[in-house]
């Protein structure tokens, strides 16, 4: 068992027979901490990044599905592009939309 001192920078443990007492210097603690907290949140982003596929993969859409089978929201408004071309292209636009 270890005890870390923050104040001294002093990390004592039981050895045989005696405390063994380790020092160290302030910008070597710094950069402990620092890898220290790079490491935590590597672990908790790649828990996060596992838990974001799981999500993604279920709710990842049929890329076999076709265009064919979008259906239209009620309450749609079909309106031609061009009245006066042959084709009949048609767009359709939401009529239940707010004012915002």
């Amino acid at each position: 068992m270890a005890i870390p001192n923050y104040t001294y920078l002093k990390l004592k443990m039981l050895g045989l027979g005696r405390v063994i007492t380790i020092g160290t210097s302030f910008q070597c603690t710094y950069e402990c901490d620092v890898e220290c907290c790079d490491h935590a949140t590597a672990i908790v982003a790649s828990k996060e990044l596992t838990a974001i596929r799981k999500e993604v993969t279920e709710e990842a859409p049929d890329p076999k599905r076709s265009a064919k089978s979008f259906k239209p929201v009620e309450g749609a408004k079909e309106v031609l592009i061009d009245p006066s071309s042959p084709v009949a292209k048609v767009v359709r636009i939401g009529t239940t939309l707010s004012s915002k």
